[in-house]
């Protein structure tokens, strides 16, 4: 079972298909180079240590954007997709290393299986359709992935249990499975960081969770209320378990949380802008996004839209402090706290407490809510994980900064 966490980090969200006050209608900002650069300074000076770029959909290319944060920004992380089934694993690996090197060892990679059956279609996944076998090809393709950064045959075994195994060992990658064939691999250069850039997972069903604890470091789930969060850290708990009991093996895992936000000075405040987000939405936009949503072969959206059906009549509520109501029309981590910044630290905390040690969050519209967030939030949660005694890692002001209590 998941522990209280030591450290915690808390990453933004760069908005690559437009951005605005309001949900459900035609973004009022495009998202320009101009544009993502300012909400990715803006959340590097309010304290956040990293920012997710999105993929899928009409989405622009993660891996572009995120050359762009990375060259306009100092300490920023990007947290950028990779695709197994879209992209060579080869290639992916060149890539972010190349990402790792130029940004000074900023790079964060955020392995991303699946998606609607549809969107996977139209991008060319010939397992669009196969939602247990995408995780037998992504364990494949990081495995390929993690070798090739370590120029080792193992996936960075040896590297992960120490010993001193040492790069250049084994030059070339060999590689024989269902999806993969590699003879000879090698890419150039190698990441800065060791034994690789940190990679992040997420997926809800039994073989995400699996993969996750085979293959990630920090296994993210979206937002739902505490007791989904604790039986989800339970579940994955259970097969590390497992999969020390079988292969004498266990990997670290971190936990993160994907979350929107919405922090005011009051509650009244927070609550009355959080309905403000939706009051746009019309009977169209709604009937869309059902549609889409159900088209889903995705565990976790399934879960998210259980969770929006079953809050309606209680005003989408469901939890303290804890709202759907974004969902009637957003897919992916819609759920969003809203509160005083007291409140939402609170919340923050209870997580905290059962493991969580990555938050992603993001807001409506970004630019300015990175500002709010990280003016209002991020000090007081700061202040109460120091007062538990525990260790926060925040980038105030730009600059990494760990407060042990």
């Amino acid at each position: 079972m998941g522990n209280a966490v030591s450290e915690v980090e808390f990453g933004w969200f760069i908005p690559t298909t437009g951005d605005g006050k309001y949900i459900g209608v035609e973004p009022e900002r495009e998202s320009s180079a101009d544009y993502m650069i300012q909400v990715a300074q803006t959340a590097e000076e309010a304290g956040f240590t990293f920012a997710l770029i999105p993929t899928g959909g009409s989405c622009l290319d993660a891996w572009i954007v995120g050359s762009i944060v990375a060259s306009h920004t100092k300490t920023l992380k990007p947290l950028v997709a990779m695709r197994p089934g879209l992209i060579a694993p080869v290639l992916a690996a060149r890539m972010a290393a190349t990402l790792d090197v130029l940004s000074g060892g900023r790079a964060l990679i955020n392995v991303v299986t699946g998606g609607s059956p549809s969107d996977l279609s139209a991008a060319g996944d010939p397992l669009a359709g196969d939602h247990d076998e995408r995780y037998v090809r992504t364990r494949e393709f990081l495995h390929i992935v993690r070798s090739v950064w370590t120029r080792s045959n193992d996936g960075g075994e040896k590297f992960l249990a120490g010993g001193g195994y040492k790069y250049g060992d084994s030059e070339k990658v060999e590689f024989s499975g269902k999806y993969y064939r590699l003879e000879g691999g090698a890419a150039l250069p190698l990441p800065v960081q060791k034994p690789y850039p940190p990679l992040y997972f997420g997926g809800s069903s039994e073989a995400g969770k699996r993969t996750a604890v085979e293959t990630s470091d920090v296994y993210l789930m979206w937002a739902e209320p505490l007791a989904w969060i604790r039986e989800q850290i339970r579940e994955v708990e259970e097969i590390r378990a497992e999969v020390k009991a079988s292969t004498g093996k266990e990997r670290e895992l971190r936990y993160g949380l994907r979350a929107q936000v919405v922090v005011r000075e009051t509650e009244e405040e927070a609550w009355k802008d959080a309905w403000e987000i939706i009051s746009k939405v019309d009977d169209s936009a709604i009937e869309w996004s059902s549609h889409r949503f159900k088209e889903t072969d995705a565990t976790n959206q399934q879960r998210q839209n259980s969770l929006r059906e079953s809050s309606r009549a209680n005003g989408y509520v469901i939890g303290p402090n804890l709202w759907a109501g974004i969902s009637i029309v957003r897919g992916g981590g819609a759920m969003t706290f809203v509160g005083s910044a007291e409140q939402v630290a609170d919340r923050l905390l209870e997580f905290t407490a059962i493991g969580i040690s990555s938050f992603i969050l993001s807001g409506y519209p970004n630019l300015e809510e990175a500002r709010i967030t990280g003016d209002l939030l991020l000090p007081v949660f700061k202040r109460k994980l120091a007062e538990r005694g525990a260790a926060v890692d925040l980038a105030f002001s730009g600059h990494g900064e760990k407060i042990e209590a």
